[in-house]
């Protein structure tokens, strides 16, 4: 715990059974109180792994996509009563090491979510982010705050923590269950006024770090600018936004 909130860790699984072990190592112990891990139909023995290590496990027997292990993953946090909840990804792409410094930032009552963001410093393109990953970040980043009317260095990361209040308050279940569900949780974020904080964080890419390949790229990319111009004509109300209640 810190200042008396619970903190849970998630971590949305598939295929992860040759890096998991290490991120579960770096956990840090002292303060997170509970880790659940969401296999989505992995065709490797992720979940076998999991189990060994000890950590709270669940199977989805079909593979309902990266949204749609997300919304296990918080629904899960939320019954067992987290106060914090951090996504973080087995794949060891990010540190774990930035738990405590995130679930801070929301404990003591500065931030609602806070992003690890591998855009601040110089960590994206040294840790191995391909440049057209990192061009492509840049431009979506630059069109999202436009049109959002909020400041980030990056919209993209799937390193991210959450109080309590933000995940009640979100209709998660009206996003997708594909990739973009990322982005519309933090347009949903922006909408309600949330605050949101930051933190870098290096990244590392490497083999066994799942990473989309380039046609899944351009149809995440198409998504969150769908996204960034719905939130724009509704704000303007020419539209009712389908993402919110």
């Amino acid at each position: 715990m810190l200042n008396g909130k619970k903190i849970v860790v998630v971590l949305p699984a598939y295929n992860a059974a040759k890096t998991l072990e290490m991120t579960w190592e770096e956990i840090p112990f002292e303060f997170v109180d509970e880790v659940v891990l969401v296999d989505d139909a992995s065709r490797d023995d992720t979940a076998e792994v999991a189990r060994r290590l000890g950590i709270r496990t669940i199977v989805h027997k079909q593979n309902r996509g990266y949204g749609g292990n997300q919304k296990t993953c918080y629904r899960t946090a939320l019954e067992l009563g987290a106060d914090i909840v951090i996504m973080l990804h087995p794949d060891y792409q990010y540190t774990p090491k930035l738990v405590t410094a995130m679930a801070a930032m929301i404990a003591y009552g500065e931030f609602d979510a806070v992003l690890a963001s591998r855009i601040l410093g110089i960590g994206a393109l040294k840790g191995g982010m391909p440049v057209y990953k990192y061009i492509a970040n840049r431009f979506l980043t630059f069109v999202e705050n436009l049109f959002l009317g909020h400041k980030l260095s990056e919209y993209h990361t799937g390193y991210r923590a959450f109080s309590r209040e933000v995940l009640e308050r979100l209709p998660l279940d009206r996003n997708s269950d594909d990739f973009v569900f990322d982005n519309q949780m933090l347009a949903q974020i922006v909408w309600f006024g949330f605050r949101i904080g930051e933190v870098s964080c290096p990244t590392k890419y490497f083999e066994e770090a799942s990473s989309i390949n380039f046609r899944r790229s351009v149809v995440y990319g198409v998504g969150v600018l769908k996204t960034s111009l719905q939130f724009r004509l509704a704000r303007l109300k020419w539209v009712k936004w389908g993402f919110l209640p």
